[in-house]
């Protein structure tokens, strides 16, 4: 999205001068494309003894991804947290036959139906080895976070996107409606985001850039930062 309106280009193309890097981000393992493209965020790939999880998406996929995050244990099923990070998922789950985990409620934003996407209602989805699927709302209907109850040495954490948005000193969390233009959520939905994490134990959030992660009292961040948030819209 430049000065003059959006702009296309094909997967094609991208693999021609864009390529993945994969590292480790603060015990998980983060995938990124550089030079970065859109709006730069990287997934992040959950290893599980049952199966790994893909959390969130990026546009490239190549060769060299795929064999690499298959020599890691392969993915076993995407989750996604909000329509703009849908990217190439059908590519993903193609490539490894996996299951891509939508909240119903953004259903209407599937621009690219296929089999492989699963909608799924309520309030939270159980997956695995203690992984849970939150629906918290904010700027889409369903957004969405994942808790992994054994990650952070066992203390929990939250993959948040940018639902739950790490700032940049990375003590706290903020909330917004639309970024690109700067318009806030109301105070009750502030209230509904915390309400709804508030029952899992986590002490880590992984937001949706390379290290913007809260490392420690992470649900503290999230109490403190939402009663700022809610303190600066009351003026």
């Amino acid at each position: 999205m430049g000065w003059s309106g959006q702009t296309w280009t094909t997967l094609d193309d991208l693999r021609r001068d864009h390529h993945n890097e994969i590292r480790d981000d603060l015990g998980l393992t983060g995938i990124g494309t550089k030079p970065a493209f859109a709006i730069g965020q990287r997934a992040l790939l959950v290893r599980s003894p049952q199966g790994n999880v893909l959390w969130d998406c990026i546009t490239v996929i190549d060769e060299a991804t795929v064999e690499a995050a298959r020599k890691l244990g392969g993915v076993r099923a995407i989750a996604i947290s909000h329509p703009h990070y849908y990217s190439s998922m059908v590519e993903w789950s193609r490539a490894f036959d996996a299951p891509v985990y939508l909240n119903e409620a953004d259903r209407r934003w599937v621009m690219r139906p296929d089999p492989g996407i699963e909608h799924w209602t309520g309030e939270t989805k159980s997956l695995w080895d203690g992984m849970t699927l939150i629906r918290a709302g904010g700027h889409f209907e369903g957004g969405t976070v994942l808790h992994v109850a054994g990650a952070a040495s066992g203390e929990g954490a939250l993959l948040a996107g940018d639902i739950l948005q790490v700032a940049q000193d990375r003590r706290w969390v903020s909330f917004m409606y639309s970024f690109p233009n700067y318009i806030p959520l109301p105070a009750r939905e502030i209230d509904h985001i915390v309400s709804t994490v508030e029952p899992f134990r986590f002490d880590r959030i992984y937001g949706a850039w390379w290290d913007r992660n809260v490392t420690s009292d992470a649900k503290g961040a999230i109490h403190r930062s939402a009663e700022r948030y809610k303190k600066a819209l009351g003026r």
